[in-house]
């Protein structure tokens, strides 16, 4: 009963095999193989369109040089108040980007627009005290397991093109956020105005394989150096592209995240179903936040049960007693159905 986070999972199968087979040949280095090559050119097909891509070892090293790559010297950066660039990476993109992450309310984990507007005014292109605006960024899907519609997507990108601001998406979790909108990797992003993502893999079922995607490859040109500079340029990149091989090859990387969700599906099922816990608040993809009586949190623990005491998020509609918990479900390819039932009996 493995729910504290997807990272805990394992690697799919099909990635393990293709790594060992990656593992007995001779390649070029830095980047430079034909598998590399081969790979980048697969994120075109993926995509619908010419894109610049850069295999990198980790999200926050995703995150933090996409956000670094449209540095302004006095930038700050506009962020959801919950978003794991500013609460989860240790300063990581002001470190890397030299910018501020500035917070921006909203309900379910999602920046409102005109919120967004007012945080934005406080920061002209003249105010060389406050400093200036200089990008946006999201998370899809949510910190709290929500998912920006196309729309809501559409709204946040038209008021970065009208501040003339770069719109970056943290795509930790991008599978299942497409899965849960049923859309294309390409309607979810440059369609909508995305000009940066960070695509994730290794929640999903890779060892170590995550990739920052340019949607304008002349917004790339300094990444090279950028990447070499943190130390993100590994001799043996190719072992990135035989994960991103496997995972795209034949939809897999699409299946495990159905998979994932499904199996939330069946959590929040067995929690509007449940006498003593219930959903703190809705959610779409395969993290699920419950509240339940602290002797049902601890029951579940003692017969194995692995997840995250959660700190109440700003918005938070219902409200824990004191002898209640909020706790964070998180569900992966590798949860099955007898996991997610076991728990439920647990907290029963």
């Amino acid at each position: 009963m493995f729910f504290a986070s997807d990272n805990w999972a394992g690697a799919h199968p099909a990635i393990n095999e293709r790594l060992m087979r990656e593992s007995t040949r001779f390649a070029a280095a830095y980047g430079t193989s034909e598998l590399d090559r081969s790979i980048e050119r697969r994120f075109n097909d993926l995509f619908e369109r010419e894109v610049a891509v850069f295999f990198v070892a980790t999200g926050t090293a995703a995150n933090s040089l996409a956000l670094a790559s449209v540095e302004r010297p006095g930038g700050v950066v506009f962020a959801h108040t919950e978003a794991h660039v500013i609460e989860d990476e240790c300063g990581a993109p002001d470190f890397f980007s030299g910018m501020r992450m500035i917070p921006v309310d909203g309900g379910e984990g999602k920046m409102n627009p005109l919120n967004l507007k007012a945080r934005m005014a406080r920061y002209p292109q003249d105010a060389v005290h406050h400093g200036r605006a200089a990008a946006i960024t999201l998370t899809q899907a949510t910190e709290v397991g929500s998912i920006y519609s196309l729309d809501e997507i559409k709204a946040i990108s038209s008021i970065a093109k009208a501040g003339s601001l770069p719109l970056h998406m943290d795509g930790a979790r991008f599978a299942n956020a497409l899965i849960g909108l049923d859309t294309t990797p390409a309607e979810m992003t440059w369609k909508r105005g995305v000009d940066i993502l960070s695509f994730g893999g290794t929640k999903n079922g890779c060892w170590c394989a995550e990739a920052i995607v340019f949607f304008d490859p002349d917004m790339a040109k300094e990444l090279p150096f950028i990447r070499k500079r943190t130390a993100q340029l590994f001799s043996k990149s190719r072992f990135i592209a035989a994960q991103f091989e496997a995972y795209l090859n034949d939809g897999l990387w699409l299946e495990l995240a159905a998979h994932a969700n499904a199996m939330a599906d069946r959590l929040r099922e067995g929690l509007r179903a449940s006498n003593s816990a219930r959903q703190a608040w809705p959610t779409q993809s395969n993290e699920v936040f419950a509240i339940v009586p602290k002797s049902s949190a601890k029951a579940a623990a003692d017969k194995g049960a692995k997840f995250y005491d959660w700190l109440q998020p700003s918005n938070m509609q219902d409200t824990v007693s004191d002898d209640e918990t909020l706790i964070r479900l998180v569900t992966s390819f590798a949860t099955t159905a007898d996991d997610v039932d076991a728990f439920l009996d647990a907290i029963a």
